[in-house]
């Protein structure tokens, strides 16, 4: 059962979380590169779709498991034009035929989901051949004395924040998963601890 918290503090809470200005300001540099049929993994929200240029996309699905952060979502702004199709999935078992998508657009998901790389796998899965993953995720930072932090407050973190996590590593996941990088961008966040603060934001296409 859906406790109290999960139905209205959580999605309240991951909302505002994601959109903060150096949140926002990422969004801005990743989404507009985004072209053709569109697939956003946890739309959450649907903090991105502002961002979406409706003369290079054709469409834009996005998935996600919370019905509450899909209302938030259905109502969120986007241009004048844009063909949004909000569905509920997960990442992880995408309801989509093999190489549907010319872009996934991956933003602030990797941290939450089960699994990783059953997301990366399912978004390589569903990719057309030349097709790019779009990415900006929060992890794994570079630095021992950083990293002891996050290690410390994970547990915490996660119990509060739906089960995001603190500590998993963004690029070696994604080559991992069949991608090779095309642009990595690593750096803290403005404005933010550094527990959570470490970004890295890019694009990569299947192997």
């Amino acid at each position: 059962m859906t406790s109290l918290y999960d139905r209205y503090v959580l999605p309240w809470l991951l909302d505002h979380a994601c959109a903060t200005k150096p949140v926002m300001e990422l969004r801005r540099k990743v989404v507009p590169n985004a072209e053709g049929k569109v697939l956003e993994l946890g739309i959450g929200s649907g903090r991105n779709l502002a961002f979406y240029d409706p003369h290079k996309v054709d469409s834009v699905f996005g998935v996600d498991p919370m019905a509450e952060l899909r209302a938030r979502a259905q109502a969120a702004p986007r241009p004048n034009g844009l063909i949004v199709s909000i569905l509920d999935g997960t990442a992880e078992t995408l309801p989509f035929d093999n190489a549907r998508f010319d872009s996934v657009v991956c933003t602030f998901t990797l941290c939450s989901v089960l699994s990783p790389s059953e997301a990366l796998s399912e978004a390589r899965r569903v990719l057309k051949p030349g097709g790019r993953l779009l990415f900006c995720e929060h992890g794994l930072a570079p630095d021992t004395d950083v990293v002891s932090w996050q290690r410390r407050v994970e547990p915490v973190w996660k119990r509060l924040l739906g089960g995001c996590h603190l500590t998993r590593p963004i690029a070696p996941t994604i080559e991992s998963c069949g991608f090779r990088m095309e642009r990595q961008v690593g750096l803290y966040m403005a404005d933010t601890p550094r527990i959570a603060g470490w970004i890295e934001w890019g694009s990569a296409v299947p192997n």
